[in-house]
């Protein structure tokens, strides 16, 4: 461990023990939408046993997507091989690959009449292929039914196979290739136990590299107990990989076992961001609050 990162960890463990959860400030309470529209994807979902990452994360922003017609699916089981801290997603021993999901995938897309398709997975370290098989699976699936649909896919690390990942997606291009870093490298002893901050940065990079023309992506928390020189490197190190997209968004405690928010970032301050992260070449920037990795993946 680096001097930087014990010091992280000690600091961490202080601002944290016995420490009571701060009081959630005012702009980042909002109700859960109980529209027509959310109702209606909830049953569609319920009816094709499909997962999404809105519900195993306890999103905030779920009752608004859903409420636009519009959610995050996470295919490969909602049993993840790896235990991070920040996340709600159970952990354990998945189970093999569903051979149907891609089916009932497709039949998703085509009730909720989607334009632009998001697909997500938990980690699967079992996998020699780390999941990357079945991700192409669902997009070819998909592409049968829906043609014209486009897609974004926010994978995993691809740990021990990330080449052999690479080159199985190559056979469904074109889409949005997302991988998030998370947090700044500091952090991830605490935060994202099984990850590797230059790990993450080999995957956007090699898909820069290997794919035409396609925009990459990455998403970062604020609110651990990062430094703003951290963040600013984080978003430097991002574009020296040629990551053109970037979602930057407050982190919110998803469970009780999850890790306590040190700090309560202002709106302003995320404002600021966005102004900084376009300055250093990005894009493409959404950074406020409720940020997430897929919100308003939409958008072009």
């Amino acid at each position: 461990m680096t001097n930087q990162t014990s010091k992280r960890t000690t600091t961490y463990k202080m601002q944290n023990t016995g420490k009571k959860a701060q009081r959630l400030p005012y702009w980042l309470r909002r109700p859960l939408s109980t529209s027509q529209t959310f109702n209606e994807v909830e049953r569609i979902l319920s009816s094709l046993h499909l997962e999404t990452i809105c519900n195993n994360a306890n999103c905030p922003n779920r009752g608004e997507c859903w409420s636009r017609g519009t959610a995050t699916v996470l295919i490969l089981g909602k049993v993840c091989t790896r235990n991070c801290k920040f996340c709600s997603v159970a952990t354990g021993r998945p189970k093999r690959p569903d051979p149907n999901e891609p089916g009932r995938l497709a039949e998703l897309t085509k009730r909720l009449k989607l334009k632009y398709l998001v697909i997500t997975s938990v980690n699967r370290d079992d996998l020699p292929d780390g999941g990357a098989g079945h991700f192409s699976n669902c997009i070819k699936e998909v592409r049968r039914l829906c043609p014209d649909l486009r897609f974004e896919i926010l994978t995993p690390d691809f740990r021990n196979c990330q080449a052999q990942a690479i080159e199985k997606l190559r056979e469904v291009l074109p889409f949005v290739f997302a991988h998030n870093v998370e947090t700044v490298p500091s952090l991830y002893r605490i935060a994202r136990a099984g990850g590797e901050y230059e790990r993450s940065l080999n995957l956007l990079k090699m898909a820069k590299e290997n794919y035409n023309n396609i925009q990459t992506k990455s998403s970062i928390m604020l609110g651990l107990g990062e430094a703003n020189a951290e963040v600013e490197q984080v978003l430097k190190d991002l574009r020296e990989v040629g990551c053109d997209r970037i979602t930057i968004g407050q982190y919110l405690k998803p469970s009780k076992e999850s890790l306590e928010v040190v700090e309560y970032i202002q709106p302003e301050k995320f404002d600021w961001w966005e102004q900084r992260a376009h300055e250093l070449g990005f894009s493409w920037v959404i950074s406020s609050p409720f940020a997430r990795s897929s919100y308003f993946a939409e958008r072009k």
